[in-house]
C-alpha cells in the first residue's frame, strides 16, 4: 500500500469514528474525490485494517460506516491545513467581534497541538505560522461592528436552547421587548433573523448593533415551521428583506463583461444563461432593491436591468460608459 493510500484509510478511519451516523459510499467519494469502486475497495480495506469497523444499513436505505476504536487517537497524521483553517478562523471570528468563538477555535487549535509529540507539534505550528504569515487581509470599506461579548452569548445561548430573548432595541432606553431568535445573518452587517410574537408572526432581521440588552428567558418556543436559515437568507440579495420586492430578477450583461459577470454568484439559485450575441442574462428570485443597485453600479452600462420594472428606473439614470474597469 502507498503512502497515500495508507494515509487516506487513516482518515476514512476518523471519518467512520466521529460522524454520529457513520460515512457512505457516496460520501466517500465526495470527501475523497474518487469513484464508486474505488470507494468500495476503500471500506473493504478499513474492515480488513480494523477489527471494530463496522456498518449497516439505514432507513434511507444507505449503507454507511462506523468504526468504535478508543485508541484511534494515536493515529493522527500531520496536518498543517487543518492547523491553519482553525487559526484563520479563529482571527476572522475576532474580527467580527465573536469571541466567544474566537477563543472556541483556539481551544480546538492548542488541543490538536498538545495531542501530539512536542517536536512534532512545534514543527506543525512553525510551518503553519510560515503559511499564515504569507496571507494578506484585505481591506474592504465599510462598518465594522463590535459587538458586545455578553450580548452575543445571551443571543447564542438562545438560539441554542430554543429560548425567548428580552431585548432593548433602536437605544439603550428603549422598552423591552421579546423577540424569537431563529439565526443570525452574517453579512456586510449583521442581523439577528427573530420573530416578535407581540407585533407579528413573520420573521424580520433587527442589526445586531441596534440592541443594546440582551437576556435569556427561561420560556421555550417552537421555530416556525419547515424553517431553513439558508432559504431564508436567500430571498435578499444581500440581507434586506422585504415581502414587497421579492419576485423574479433579471439582468443582462454585456457581451465584454459576460465571462467577468459568469464567474461571480449574485445569488445561491441563480441560473446563468449565455445569449447568441455573446452577452449573459442572469435569472434569480429576492428582495433588496438598494442593495442591488448598490452592487449594479459598480458595472456602468455593461449591465441592463430587464426586471423587475421598478428596479430597472432605479438603475437606469446611472449607468456609467466611463468605468475604466469591471468589479
Amino acid at each position: 500500500m502507498s503512502f497515500s493510500k495508507a494515509q487516506d484509510l487513516v482518515r476514512l478511519a476518523r471519518l467512520a469514528a466521529t460522524r454520529r451516523r457513520g460515512i457512505s459510499l457516496a460520501e466517500i467519494c465526495e470527501e475523497f474525490g474518487v469513484s464508486h469502486r474505488t470507494a468500495q475497495r476503500m471500506t473493504e480495506a478499513l474492515e480488513a485494517t480494523f477489527p471494530l469497523a463496522d456498518h449497516n444499513d439505514g432507513e434511507d436505505r444507505k449503507r454507511r460506516w462506523t468504526l468504535a476504536d478508543p485508541d484511534l487517537d494515536k493515529l493522527q497524521l500531520r496536518n498543517e491545513t487543518g492547523l491553519e483553517a482553525l487559526e484563520i478562523a479563529a482571527r476572522h471570528a475576532e474580527t467580527e467581534g465573536r469571541l466567544r468563538h474566537a477563543k472556541a477555535l483556539t481551544d480546538l487549535r492548542d488541543g490538536l497541538l498538545h495531542r501530539l509529540p512536542r517536536d512534532k507539534a512545534r514543527r506543525l505550528e512553525y510551518d503553519a505560522d510560515f503559511v499564515l504569515s504569507s496571507l494578506g487581509q484585505v481591506t474592504r470599506p465599510g462598518p465594522k461592528v463590535r459587538l458586545n461579548p455578553d450580548l452575543l452569548d445571551a443571543i447564542i445561548e438562545s438560539l441554542r436552547g430554543l429560548f425567548r430573548l428580552r431585548v432593548r432595541y433602536g437605544n439603550p432606553d428603549a422598552p423591552h421587548r421579546i423577540l424569537e431568535p431563529h439565526g443570525v445573518l452574517l453579512g456586510h452587517r449583521i442581523y439577528l433573523a427573530a420573530r416578535d410574537p407581540a407585533k407579528s408572526a413573520e420573521i424580520r432581521n433587527f442589526r445586531m448593533d441596534l440592541i443594546f440588552e440582551a437576556e435569556t428567558l427561561e420560556d421555550g418556543f417552537n421555530l416556525e415551521n419547515d424553517f431553513n436559515l439558508s432559504d431564508y437568507a436567500a430571498r435578499s440579495f444581500g440581507v434586506w428583506q422585504d415581502p414587497d420586492q421579492f419576485g423574479e430578477v433579471i439582468w443582462r450583461f454585456a457581451p465584454e463583461a459576460a465571462d467577468r459577470a459568469a464567474g461571480f454568484q449574485f445569488h445561491p439559485h441563480q441560473i446563468l444563461e449565455p445569449q447568441e450575441d455573446g452577452s449573459l442574462i442572469v435569472r434569480f428570485f429576492a428582495a433588496g432593491w438598494l442593495e442591488m443597485v448598490w452592487h449594479l453600479y459598480q458595472w456602468g452600462d455593461k449591465v441592463e436591468v430587464l426586471a423587475p420594472e421598478p428596479l430597472r428606473r432605479m438603475v437606469q439614470d446611472h449607468r456609467r460608459p466611463d468605468f475604466a474597469s469591471m468589479p
